[in-house]
């Protein structure tokens, strides 16, 4: 299992932002702003490669847009943030399971954080 497996299955805390039945939204315990949320999918894919080639992947693409965009809103930055999605080691992924990082509460620069 990976970590966001357990954080999903509730055998690690987590501080939660949104939940539905396909994706728990949690604060990063590493925030490199003063918002910053893991849109995490509740079914393990990897990647972002992985979760476009499985058959219910645009289901949960579509319920993981929804959540960035009501995370925003519950966070207050839905005026202004940011969506980043690391894929593969080289890109700077550190969990193999896809997620996607809302970033806000500050403005942000071209720079990519």
């Amino acid at each position: 299992m990976c970590i966001f497996c357990d954080i999903v299955e509730g055998k690690i805390p987590s501080s939660k932002v949104y939940e539905n039945d396909y994706v728990l939204c949690f604060n990063d315990i590493n925030p490199v702003a003063p918002v910053h949320v893991l849109v995490v999918p509740k079914k393990h894919f990897a990647n972002i490669n992985e979760l476009a080639s499985d058959p219910e992947g645009a289901l949960y693409s579509a319920e993981i847009t929804k959540a960035i965009a009501e995370v925003a809103k519950i966070k207050g930055v839905s005026d202004a943030y940011r969506t980043i999605n690391n894929c593969g080691e080289g890109a700077g992924q550190t969990v193999m399971h896809v997620h996607f990082h809302v970033i806000g509460g500050t403005n942000l620069t071209e720079k990519l954080i």
